[in-house]
């Protein structure tokens, strides 16, 4: 939800012509994003945050770190964008 906006279960409703999860459809980017918020998201559950305050500040993060990500010269060309 933080990264993309949605559920795997909206988005599985909304693409039932695609097979596999929303997952296999993203590009590099957004799969070590999603990776960093995994990683967040299991310590902010030790750290014991609540559900409603770990996905505002997991989305806060998805969104600086999509901008940090999307604007790297490196990462683009990793996954073939110019």
């Amino acid at each position: 939800m933080a990264l993309f906006g949605v559920t795997a279960k909206e988005w599985r409703d909304a693409n039932p012509d695609k097979s596999g999860n929303i997952r296999d459809f993203a590009d590099i980017s957004q799969l070590v994003c999603l990776s960093n918020l995994e990683n967040l998201n299991a310590l902010f559950i030790s750290d014991g945050l609540l559900q409603a305050d770990r996905l505002e500040k997991i989305n806060a993060i998805a969104i600086r770190q999509m901008t940090l990500l999307t604007k790297d010269m490196a990462v683009r060309l990793i996954s073939g964008k110019k």
